[in-house]
């Protein structure tokens, strides 16, 4: 008869509380009411009404098969790693609700040779360097004179206002930019004509971090709904 010490008996039962405590932990922070205590932090504007699951999708098979895919991936006999649990959220997640035609600034320009510089100072191929989730505004990046990465060769030949864009930029006056031009272009409205009739840049800061739109109050697109993005994904299975 094999016997056991205390000390041992204490260490297994230790093990199997654990255990029995973590399995009840890990299914009731699965159940979709409990969400909010995994958020990483408050939605973006616009994603306040999202459910976890509309951009953390659940990963391909079941824990077992996610955990034994990573367990052949550490050991060299799988060429790729598993997500576990989730999906991870990338560009592909944001742009299944936020791809448009009439975007002045698509991600996949940035991939072009000219724009390495803008790439290794502002990551512009990606969402989230810009729009971060879970920060709880609309806007993450600080750096508002970023124009500056691509746009200093800019110069009109019928410039509308009394200040050229030659002499702004030769005056490293970045942060007008954005004081005129919509970044994705997706506001209907005529930008100013003269420096005085500029978006003050607090508007601007109000807006970056939630508040309403300085440029219009009517876009060309509006991003899908989450009901309407489960429709178009249904549509795709």
């Amino acid at each position: 008869m094999i016997t056991i010490s205390r000390k041992r008996r204490r260490q297994w039962i230790g093990f199997a509380v654990g255990l029995f405590i973590t399995s009840i932990c890990y299914v009731v922070l699965s159940l979709p009411i409990n969400e909010q205590f995994l958020s990483k932090g408050p939605m973006n504007t616009g994603h306040e009404e999202l459910s976890c699951e509309s951009c953390h999708t659940p990963s391909r098979g079941n824990t077992f098969q996610q955990l034994q895919a990573n367990i052949m991936f550490t050991v060299g006999l799988r060429k790729t790693e598993a997500n576990f649990g989730s999906e991870n959220v990338d560009n592909k997640k944001c742009l299944e609700c936020h791809e448009r035609a009439n975007d002045r600034h698509p991600l996949h320009r940035f991939e072009e040779p000219r724009f390495a510089e803008a790439r290794k100072e502002l990551g512009v191929t990606y969402c989230e360097s810009c729009h971060e989730e879970h920060n709880g505004v609309r806007v993450t990046q600080v750096n508002v004179g970023y124009c500056q990465s691509c746009h200093e060769d800019t110069e009109l030949s019928n410039d509308p206002l009394e200040i050229s864009h030659k002499d702004l930029i030769a005056e490293e006056q970045w942060t007008t930019c954005l004081q005129c031009h919509d970044f994705h272009g997706n506001h209907i409205y005529h930008a100013a004509e003269s420096m005085a009739d500029t978006i003050p840049m607090i508007a601007l800061k109000e807006y970056f971090d939630g508040g309403e739109s300085p440029y219009a109050g009517i876009k060309k697109f509006y991003a899908l709904s989450e009901e309407l993005w489960a429709q178009e994904q249904l549509k795709t299975k």
